[in-house]
């Protein structure tokens, strides 16, 4: 295995990019959703980039990569097309110990993005290793289809629903059972359908037995 699989906590975490075109955008926009503040280093922007700056939702920096930019940093992208500038990120990277990945050059990262499904709480990565992402991306889109909406809204009531299991019940072998009769009940098929009724009728008498 040539890479190591995690999920990271980046939250209020720092975390730089480098380069304004619509690749960076990509990133910037992925580290917001993951609650990283985010500063974007670039003589241009895009429009949506721009609009992002101009309501403080990213910090800006209006020049090119310089040594020393990475100082401080947490994580780092390097989303630019030029090959002197991401050799010397990389190299300050190295040297500041920030976790780097330059986009589709993963000689230059130490650490690589995977195709990801996002359904909530529910995240699927896929990664070929670098070799494919033409392949990471058709597995993605194979999962898409198998795993829809539903588990987003499946994973939010079970959140739910553990955390008062937990603190009615601290037998957690009546709560593992418990747990496994929601998984492999019809909850999922009866969300699709809308069928409230049946899933809240289901619940109710799921919860009434924890009791």
């Amino acid at each position: 295995m040539r890479y190591y699989p995690i999920f990271l906590d980046i939250k209020r975490k720092p975390c730089v990019v480098i380069g304004g075109g619509t690749v960076a955008e990509r990133k910037v926009v992925s580290l917001l959703d993951a609650g990283a503040r985010v500063l974007v280093i670039s003589p241009e922007l895009t429009p949506a980039l721009k609009k992002l700056a101009s309501k403080k939702k990213i910090g800006y920096c209006p020049k090119s990569y310089e040594q020393g930019d990475l100082k401080g940093f947490f994580l780092a992208y390097s989303a630019t097309n030029n090959t002197k500038v991401n050799r010397a990120v990389f190299s300050e990277a190295k040297g500041q110990a920030v976790l780097l990945n330059v986009v589709d050059v993963p000689a230059l990262c130490n650490f690589i993005v995977p195709s990801v499904v996002d359904r909530g709480d529910l995240l699927i990565a896929i990664s070929t290793s670098g070799k494919s992402p033409a392949m990471a991306k058709k597995i993605r889109q194979q999962l898409e289809k198998e795993f829809g909406k539903e588990y987003a809204v499946f994973l939010e009531i079970m959140g739910k629903i553990r955390d008062k299991l937990l603190t009615v019940s601290k037998e957690s072998d009546k709560n593992k059972k418990i747990f496994e009769n929601i998984v492999n009940s019809p909850m999922l098929e009866w969300i699709r359908q809308g069928r409230k009724k049946e899933m809240n009728r289901f619940l109710k008498e799921t919860l009434e037995k924890a009791g």
